[in-house]
């Protein structure tokens, strides 16, 4: 018995030692970098590596160039762990100091894992922003101070701080499945493009119309927790959709415009408002138009790209003359996490409430369902979603119905009737369209974007 546990433990060794082996004799740009090495190996399950779970906070930098030749900096960074996953900080204007103070959490990551950071100044309206410099170090507990390296014609890009605390992967879930988990906190960047559309004389307010041209990116914890590794497949039987999917001249120019108008939408600038979702009263906030939640319906789709969860207001301005709404959200991906249309009610439902009812003694509830005919989500999912929105927004109930259920088409109208009896929108903010014919759309604007791109490519 021992002498065949001793030549399983000889053979084991001989296998890790050749793959290891093997590895090294293909990597191209670094055939010694054995922490990548080690990492493809255990990723093949020959090693059995520890898994931790991080929390890293991003403290700031100091000494960041002076990369433009007018004014200082707008510095914000991306984060990734292994290329498995990614943060993207806020924008810090007008500094060569900047402190962030951001929190990343990530569950389930190998012990031998890297974080590597990228520094970028960001340039409103430019193509791509300045790059200053970047960092690699190890996710090995405690404070480290890095140097930032920049480009060659300019080494120093300043010294950036952080702190990483590290503990083993919490037990009860086996951390190869769920590896490089986002785990909060739950953030959004809030989109505002006051130059997609003009459309001023439509809204009844300032917030209202800043609405009408915003969307929202928002990173939730724990997709795979409830999803696991579905995903729901652009829908095949969609005219719409096939007019963006299906393979041909015509369809690469309906995705190549989708794309430019997502860019355009979703546009990382110094105006984008940031925030943190810890209970349900900031989901509310979120959704606040003006002082009070607003009596709103949205499309959302949850990004098979990055897990987050991305959204605008159904009758946004912008949608007009797009092929569709749930795809220009997901920037032309095949498939998504989820998707939909979702709205805030108060408990009993809109068709019950007065505004004599301040909104902090309202019990909150959101109803989501799968209304999207591009994605047409599987609805023996709509349990999965119910708790997952419900395990990231605590405080708030969620109802998750198909489309086809009368009870969801009886709450969203009642939701719809409300905003139009006393909220003072009007029908034609219900559903996007132009007021004018002199009105520029994000459409055109995209399109003519995506007509040049294609011009330069081909040329």
């Amino acid at each position: 018995m021992r002498g065949a546990q001793e030549r399983r433990t000889r053979f084991s060794m001989s296998r890790i030692i050749e793959s290891i082996g093997t590895k090294v004799s293909h990597m191209t740009d670094n055939a010694h970098d054995l922490a990548a090495v080690t990492r493809s190996v255990a990723e093949e399950k020959l090693l059995d590596i520890p898994y931790v779970d991080l929390t890293i906070q991003f403290i700031g930098a100091s000494g960041i160039p002076k990369v433009d030749v007018v004014g200082s900096a707008d510095p914000y960074f991306v984060a990734k762990i292994d290329n498995r996953i990614s943060f993207v900080s806020t924008v810090r204007v007008n500094t060569l100091k900047p402190v962030w103070n951001e929190v990343w959490k990530v569950r389930n990551v190998p012990i031998h894992a890297s974080l590597a950071v990228e520094v970028l100044d960001k340039d409103d309206g430019a193509k791509r922003d300045d790059y200053i410099g970047r960092f690699s170090c190890s996710v090995s507990e405690g404070a480290k101070e890095c140097e930032i390296e920049g480009p060659l014609f300019r080494r120093a890009g300043g010294t950036f701080w952080l702190k990483i605390d590290s503990t083993p992967a919490a037990k009860g879930q086996n951390p190869k499945a769920f590896s490089y988990m986002f785990d909060g906190p739950v953030r959004f960047s809030r989109h505002f493009s006051p130059t997609v559309g003009i459309l001023t004389n439509t809204v009844a307010s300032t917030e209202d119309r800043h609405r009408l041209y915003s969307t929202w990116k928002m990173y939730i914890r724990g997709i795979p927790l409830f999803f696991g590794d579905v995903t729901q497949p652009w829908n095949h039987n969609y005219k719409a959709a096939q007019s963006i999917f299906n393979p041909g001249p015509s369809a690469l120019a309906v995705r190549s415009g989708i794309m430019a108008g997502h860019r355009l939408l979703y546009a990382r600038s110094t105006t984008n408002k940031f925030g943190v979702v810890d209970t349900g009263a900031d989901v509310l906030a979120v959704l606040r138009g003006g002082q009070r939640v607003k009596p709103a319906v949205y499309t959302y789709i949850i990004s098979a790209e990055d897990d987050s969860l991305r959204f605008s207001e159904t009758g946004a301005a912008f949608f007009v003359d797009f092929a569709s709404k749930h795809a220009l959200h997901a920037n032309c991906h095949p498939c998504v996490r989820y998707s939909g249309e979702f709205h805030p009610r108060p408990k009993g439902g809109w068709k019950n409430f007065t505004d004599a009812t301040p909104d902090e003694d309202v019990e909150w509830e959101i109803v989501v369902d799968n209304n999207s005919g591009t994605y047409s989500p599987d609805k023996a999912l709509l349990p999965k979603l119910k708790e997952l929105l419900e395990y990231n927004f605590m405080g708030i109930k969620v109802y998750a119905l198909d489309r086809e259920d009368p009870d969801l088409v009886e709450s969203r109208e009642a939701c719809r009737e409300y905003a139009l009896k006393n909220r003072g929108v009007r029908q034609e903010e219900l559903q996007p369209q132009k007021q004018n014919n002199d009105e520029e759309t994000l459409a055109s604007r995209a399109q003519s974007i995506s007509s040049q791109e294609l011009e330069n490519f081909s040329s």
